[in-house]
């Protein structure tokens, strides 16, 4: 009997280390998940209802895309914008999608562009930029955040 409480005692003593593993902290498993993440993609692009039913996400993308320029060239296509500057056929937009679904445009013009005026170009932007349909934000592991892309705008179809 004594043989079977040694060899108790001795397995029990032995079986401790097994419980004296080191946990990770906080900090090092945190900084571990966040080397993972790949910070320059979501995991859901932004997106309209026309767009909801679509997949594949390269395809829903494409079909943001598509749908906010066409929104973009309608509401400008009978602006003073083609007035003013009847030079300039395509501009560029980018586009801020924020995480409560509001977007915000601004033109974009080359560093050394003085031909045009840019503030008027910003303000005739933002009148004729309003009323869009709702967007839903881009998704990043289930949290809505803010995207920013640039849009080429053609303002003359010839």
């Amino acid at each position: 009997m004594k043989q079977y409480y040694l060899l108790l005692v001795i397995l029990l003593f032995n079986s401790c280390q097994y419980f004296d593993k080191q946990v990770p902290s906080e900090k090092e498993l945190l900084q571990k998940e966040l080397k993972t993440i790949n910070w320059k993609e979501v995991d859901e692009y932004p997106s309209v209802a026309d767009c909801e039913k679509i997949e594949n996400k390269t395809q829903r993308q494409q079909c943001f895309f598509e749908v906010l320029t066409q929104l973009i060239q309608q509401k400008l296509s009978a602006d003073t914008l083609s007035v003013l500057y009847p030079e300039l056929d395509t501009i560029e937009v980018k586009v801020t999608v924020f995480p409560n679904s509001t977007i915000k445009f601004e033109p974009q013009f080359p560093k050394d562009s003085v031909a045009y005026d840019k503030v008027k170009i910003d303000s005739i932007l933002q009148a004729r930029l309003v009323d869009f349909p709702k967007v839903n934000p881009a998704i990043k592991r289930g949290i809505p955040v803010k995207t920013q892309f640039i849009l080429p705008v053609i303002l003359k179809v010839e």
